[in-house]
């Protein structure tokens, strides 16, 4: 048992879905991001994810590039994201990075992992990483103990599904439609059958992502499955934001709604 399959089992034991909320290093600053974050987690979030700022981000949407790419016009580095990974670990809530393979490689696979598990990380979303060159990167992320998390997608094969699941540990990410990340007016039908597809292959918790926004949209999802990814709308909170003391405010306030939305939406399972 790790920490993040440790938070999504105590979620489950207080029958709801686990809340995972998500956030840019490094915007609007290394420390008004820890903020926000920090906040994320008193407002409810079980799980944090920190993404790496990268100039290529081919899965995120507009609302995400336009934080990722203030924080790379402000100089962000690999450093600074495994700063804000210490800072939010403190808080004792699951920590994770999610990046593109890129970064990793560029910075050295097994140097990434051994940084990351130094700071108190507790695994990383690899988004365009396919198991079949993912070797290195397993091999490292056992050595230094965190979790590796993969994506599955509305068009993943059944064959596929459980390649992915046969490598990822902590939770498999669905993503809940095909495209880049956003909040959307709906989360869609296809990320229920998905997750049913998961689970035809995996026994491990399985988390929903891209387009969740609101607290109906949170009791939806949480309605089928055991996790709630929300990342674009926390960043809207930032950007919207006058001053980065009202994000952290707005940040804070949205996570409370989606945290009684998961709890809300959850059917008891045995």
């Amino acid at each position: 048992m790790s920490a993040l399959t440790d938070a999504f089992a105590a979620a489950k034991a207080e029958n709801r879905a686990a809340l995972v909320g998500y956030l840019p290093a490094g915007y609007p600053s290394v420390d008004g991001a820890i903020d926000a974050l920090v906040a994320m987690v008193e407002g409810g979030c079980d799980v944090i994810e920190i993404g790496l700022p990268y100039s290529d981000p081919v899965m995120d949407g507009p609302t995400i590039q336009r934080a990722v790419d203030a924080a790379l016009a402000g100089g962000v580095r690999i450093a600074d994201v495994m700063r804000t990974v210490e800072a939010v670990a403190k808080t004792g809530v699951p920590t994770l990075i999610m990046t593109y393979w890129n970064p990793i490689e560029r910075h050295g696979v097994d140097r990434f992992a051994r940084e990351l598990a130094a700071a108190g990380g507790a695994g990383v979303i690899t988004p365009d990483l396919t198991p079949e060159e993912a070797g290195p990167w397993l091999e490292a992320t056992k050595t230094h103990g965190i979790d590796t998390v993969f994506v599955v997608a509305p068009s993943s094969s059944p064959e596929r599904i459980a390649i992915v699941s046969g490598v990822t540990t902590g939770f498999v990410y669905a993503a809940a439609v095909m495209g880049v990340t956003g909040a959307r007016t709906e989360v869609g039908t296809a990320a229920e059958h998905l997750v049913a597809r998961v689970r035809a292959s995996h026994d491990g918790p399985v988390a929903v992502g891209i387009g969740v926004s609101t607290g109906q949209q949170a009791a939806e999802v949480a309605s089928y499955a055991d996790g709630v990814i929300s990342g674009s709308a926390f960043v809207k909170c930032l950007l919207d934001a006058e001053t980065p003391e009202q994000g952290v405010h707005a940040v804070g306030r949205l996570a409370a709604e989606l945290a009684e939305g998961a709890r809300q939406g959850h059917p008891a399972r045995s």
